[in-house]
């Protein structure tokens, strides 16, 4: 590869360096010669593991392979640097068991698709021959980012899950005013905000719900979006990094993402956003969960991300915080208080 990275052809499968006793992370990632270097979280940690002492490996999701029950991968060792003209170096590709390495981050960004899905099949596998994966298969799985609010409902404004459109007519009859999205979105794409005598609500309704053949959300507007923003909280194994970032929508668009244009601000947690992650935090780290941003918007959660959350090199520039490190330290105290095991 050329550019912003390189891969180094001199490692060759007959003149590898010796092996290294370093503890190995693994990252399942977009193609890294292809990120936003000032913006990309994944980056971020990176750079922190390294910094730790482990030894990286890259894989992107067309790399993963099962094999009679055994999760498997081409892997390529990785080095990072932070340097904006070049920040990677690949080595050549090797496959070989995933259970070789200690920790896997999970770091394909949405859209959580069938592929995505697949690809957390053959993690659990992985995690079955004792690999650490953050965050972990079958709760990226489970925890929709949109849906799972409603396992923390003292956290939420009000919030409906329907296919029918009479439904969502009554709701935004109730409320006023409301957001509806789909449950598959990101980056604020196909989100409305409908008031009540709106011309184009029952269009909307039809076009998220597909004539009522699929599920969509309703949420109460939340007005507090045009002054505050839409805040990212991030949790670092259950505990909340001091500080959010408050997605500031433009003049011209009511969605507070970044990717729709917003403009992130930092500012310091309140005493609203430490009580969500106090709700929140253990539990999702109880199901190993490590890494989750919340989104808050006038103290209420509207989504928690487990994907892939983002926010980290934002608030490292504003406030010299480490983020990465914070991670990248926890999954080093879960590795020494969980030996290896095999399937």
């Amino acid at each position: 590869m050329s550019g912003a990275g390189q891969t180094d052809s001199r490692l060759t499968e007959h003149n590898r360096a010796p092996m290294s006793t370093a503890r190995r992370l693994g990252v399942v990632m977009d193609p890294i010669g292809a990120i936003a270097y000032p913006k990309d979280s994944t980056l971020a940690m990176l750079l922190a593991a390294e910094r730790r002492g482990f030894a990286l490996s890259y894989l992107e999701l067309g790399d993963l392979i099962l094999r009679d029950g055994i999760a498997c991968g081409r892997t390529r060792s990785l080095t990072v640097r932070a340097d904006p003209k070049g920040w990677f170096t690949l080595g050549e590709p090797l496959t070989e068991p995933l259970g070789a390495l200690d920790c896997i981050l999970m770091r394909k960004d949405p859209p959580f698709d069938t592929e995505y899905i697949y690809s957390t099949y053959i993690l659990e596998r992985a995690e079955a021959q004792g690999v650490l994966v953050v965050n972990r298969p079958q709760g990226l799985r489970d925890m929709n980012e949109k849906v799972y609010t409603a396992w923390f409902p003292q956290c939420c404004a009000a919030t409906l899950v329907t296919r029918d459109m009479g439904e969502m007519a009554a709701f935004l009859r109730e409320h006023g005013r409301i957001v509806v999205k789909p449950l598959d979105g990101m980056g604020g794409r196909s989100i409305f905000v409908l008031g009540q005598g709106d011309a184009n609500a029952r269009v909307v309704f039809e076009t998220l719900t597909a004539c009522g053949h699929r599920f969509a959300m309703a949420q109460r507007y939340i007005p507090e979006i045009a002054t505050s923003g839409d805040s990212r909280v991030l949790l670092v194994d259950g505990e909340p990094v001091p500080y959010a970032l408050a997605r500031m929508p433009t003049g011209e668009d009511h969605r507070g993402n970044l990717a729709a244009g917003a403009k992130g601000v930092g500012r310091p947690l309140n005493e609203r956003d430490r009580w969500l992650a106090h709700e929140i935090g253990p539990a999702m780290a109880a199901r190993g969960m490590m890494l989750v941003g919340l989104d808050v918007i006038g103290g209420y959660v509207t989504e928690i991300n487990v994907t892939s959350p983002t926010g980290i090199r934002e608030l490292d520039k504003q406030f010299g915080t480490d983020i990465g490190a914070l991670l990248i330290e926890a999954i080093g105290r879960r590795l020494d208080a969980a030996p290896r095991r095999s399937a």
